[in-house]
């Protein structure tokens, strides 16, 4: 038997007692539970808002907090991935419950101009869609990064396109601004869950993953989200009267 030979294959790593791919699975699991409870808060938040005049007055009645709002959101998604080693797991962590609650209340209004069953309808072709998306990124072994290069500029003309529409209100404008949004995230999920898995698989320090699988959980949020609004543009025709 020739000894060398039966052992020379090198072991998978391990840290802290778990293989990378075990480690890789515990981050992807905190990730889509943390993700899942961020859209309910949002849930929750948005329900509240909408059944409630004066929180409606007071969010969307008032200039200044109109915009206080998005601005909040923007300047936290920034912040946030820039001083994650900075922060602690917690902090992060209370960061993003805080961003969905913000992103909830924000939403409120689409429980007052769409209504329920499309609502919950288009909720769950958002599940789908993104549950499909999210298992191809997870297990493909394409690389996506020229895809996800190539969806970040799209997402970019896709903003400057909506802003340009905000003064100019082209009806099929805004159509082709849903379509595109819709393909964009789509593609988007599968490249952000492949980013959070290859960084999942790369820093395992216990405090950096968990950091890690909030920011994943945040970027997967997202992508939701986003899915979730340009698909209920699109099956708007159940909007209230």
């Amino acid at each position: 038997m020739d000894y060398n030979n039966q052992h020379s294959t090198t072991p998978p790593p391990y840290y802290g007692g778990r293989s990378v791919a075990a480690q890789t699975n515990v981050v992807m699991r905190k990730v889509y539970l943390r993700m899942f409870i961020g859209l309910l808060i949002s849930a929750f938040v948005a329900l509240g808002v909408a059944s409630s005049q004066s929180a409606i007055m007071f969010l969307f009645g008032n200039r200044l907090v109109f915009w206080l709002i998005p601005i909040a959101m923007i300047v936290m998604a920034m912040v946030i991935p820039a001083r994650l080693n900075k922060m602690s797991t917690g902090a992060v962590l209370a960061c993003f419950c805080v961003y969905s609650a913000m992103m909830g209340a924000w939403l409120a209004p689409i429980f007052l101009v769409y209504r329920l069953g499309t609502i919950v309808y288009t909720f769950f072709i958002t599940a789908g869609t993104f549950g499909a998306m999210s298992v191809y990124g997870y297990l493909t072994k394409t690389d996506l990064t020229k895809m996800g290069s190539f969806l970040m500029m799209a997402l970019l003309g896709l903003i400057i396109a909506m802003i340009v529409n905000i003064f100019w209100a082209n009806s099929t404008l805004d159509w082709v601004i849903s379509i595109v949004g819709v393909l964009i995230f789509v593609g988007l999920t599968a490249w952000d869950t492949q980013q959070v898995k290859q960084l999942a698989a790369a820093n395992l320090e216990p405090s950096l993953s968990d950091k890690l699988a909030t920011m994943g959980a945040m970027n997967l949020y997202l992508d939701f989200i986003n899915l979730f609004i340009f698909l209920l543009r699109i099956f708007g025709g159940g909007s209230r009267d």
